[in-house]
């Protein structure tokens, strides 16, 4: 009888998606291709054996959860250009497969990108350079509300081209007839929602111009960057913003990411740049980003990797233990400074993460000393907020050493909190308590040190951090332990 396949969306008549739903309940459909119509809690499946999830990004945790639910042994795979933060760290994790494909079609070239101001003449430059080769454009404006007056903008801005516009909440008749009238080439310019993020294929469409770009996620933006250079012309993407100078910490990093990776088959470096920018998400929750706030990213993995291989390795025994050495991704630095590597020192987003990776990774000062030389050598005179990162990198290798969790220096306090194995010697401790008395402190029995002062600049808070943590590593030529 072959293979029964059968299609459902809320694209269809309403008969003929009770039928597709009766006819899967009864198991006379093998495979079903639909849109999110296939999570509604009308359907039921017969004897579901394996789920494929493409576009992954477009569908939330509780929806995929949900699919698994169906069934105790059902397959998943999902499929998608840019996993979102915590797919990603749960396959880095090992917690799920990842297989990676990055070769890109024959014939096919990079997208050129641009992060540029909005002004109507660069509008209007980019459209007619489209327009002369015989090409289409899509203007993505994602505010259902103004999207005729934006229409009504760009009909004054290119009067040559012939303009309508699209988005999800038109009735589907209309969507239908418009898309259909774009991919015939009725006319050259569609203003429109992300309703084209996904499943636009159209050759002829090759300039794409993203008004607010700032406003649209990383991933996002990748993926409506892919909706041109389909064919074997070269594309042409514009992220347009009111003001590069204005923008927020994160989306600066998002565009410059975007810009920078225009290659084909980036998918995933801008994907684990997601990941860095907005945090691993939660993996027993329904947050698909955002950072560990309790423990620290790194102690999460840690002890989630022990966990894993707790489970698969039944015959030997794993436990977390608290008296573990601390490495120095497990201590925690806060001096309230910027201790950071300055945009305006070195733009190109890439280069500061492989510097941050690199200071990260020193494990002991001649390192660390060596990539400071490096780095001098390369860019030149280090501005203060790296020598402050340089100061918090060298504090938490002494920290380490001395098997401290945390050093915090705020204007007014700041505190030490010890390890469950420190190596500080109790005279040590005594000593300082003794020697500035009313200024510090023990809580918490051993465990915590508190400190009072008035340490305005940065410097000043550095420096009496080193002086801290340099009288806790003294060994009294008398200790009593």
């Amino acid at each position: 009888m072959g293979v029964q396949i059968q299609l459902l969306s809320n694209m269809q008549r309403k008969s003929v998606m009770l039928t597709t739903v009766e006819n899967l309940r009864q198991g006379q459909v093998d495979i079903v291709i639909g849109t999110h119509r296939l999570l509604q809690p009308d359907i039921n499946f017969n004897n579901l054996g394996l789920v494929i999830i493409d576009e992954e990004h477009r569908f939330g945790v509780r929806q995929k959860e949900s699919l698994k639910k169906l069934r105790a042994d059902v397959d998943i795979l999902t499929l998608t250009a840019t996993p979102i933060p915590r797919t990603l760290s749960m396959a880095l994790n090992k917690i799920r497969d990842i297989s990676i494909i990055s070769t890109p079609p024959d014939n096919r070239l990079s997208v050129r990108t641009f992060v540029r101001n909005w002004n109507p003449e660069l509008v209007r430059e980019a459209c007619m350079r489209e327009l002369r080769r015989g090409g289409q454009i899509f203007y993505v404006y994602n505010d259902v509300k103004t999207i005729r007056r934006v229409t009504d903008e760009i009909s004054r801005i290119v009067p040559e081209a012939r303009i309508d516009f699209a988005h999800g909440q038109m009735s589907k008749i209309r969507l239908d007839k418009v898309m259909k009238d774009f991919y015939m080439r009725k006319f050259d310019l569609l203003v429109c929602t992300t309703i084209i993020e996904s499943g636009i294929d159209i050759a002829t469409a090759n300039t794409i111009i993203i008004d607010r770009a700032y406003k649209f996620g990383l991933a996002q933006l990748h993926q409506l960057r892919g909706r041109v250079g389909r064919s074997h012309h070269q594309a042409y993407a514009y992220l347009l913003v009111p003001s590069t100078e204005s923008l927020r910490s994160n989306a600066r990093r998002r565009l410059e990411a975007i810009e920078a990776f225009d290659q084909l088959g980036v998918g995933y470096i801008i994907a684990t740049h997601d990941l860095e920018i907005r945090g691993a998400g939660a993996l027993l929750g329904e947050a698909q980003s955002g950072v560990v706030n309790e423990i620290g990213y790194s102690i999460y993995t840690r002890y989630l990797n022990d966990a894993i291989s707790a489970l698969n390795d039944p015959n030997q025994t794993h436990t977390v233990d608290d008296d573990l050495p601390l490495n120095h991704h497990d201590v925690e630095i806060d001096l309230h400074i910027p201790a950071v590597i300055p945009e305006t020192w070195i733009q190109n987003v890439n280069h500061r993460l492989m510097l941050y990776r690199k200071i990260a990774a020193a494990q002991n000062e001649h390192e660390l000393t060596r990539t400071k030389s490096e780095m001098r050598d390369r860019f030149g005179r280090l501005p203060e907020e790296v020598t402050l990162l340089f100061s918090v990198k060298a504090l938490k290798l002494k920290a380490v050493d001395l098997g401290l969790v945390r050093l915090r220096m705020q204007k007014r306090t700041g505190h030490v909190v010890f390890g469950g194995s420190h190596r500080v010697d109790v005279c040590a401790i005594r000593n300082l308590i003794s020697d500035y008395p009313g200024t510090v402190r023990r809580i918490d029995a051993e465990s915590k040190l508190e400190f009072t002062h008035r340490l305005n600049s940065a410097e000043e808070r550095v420096e009496k951090a080193f002086f801290i943590v340099n009288m806790l590593s003294q060994v009294p030529e008398h200790s009593d332990t």
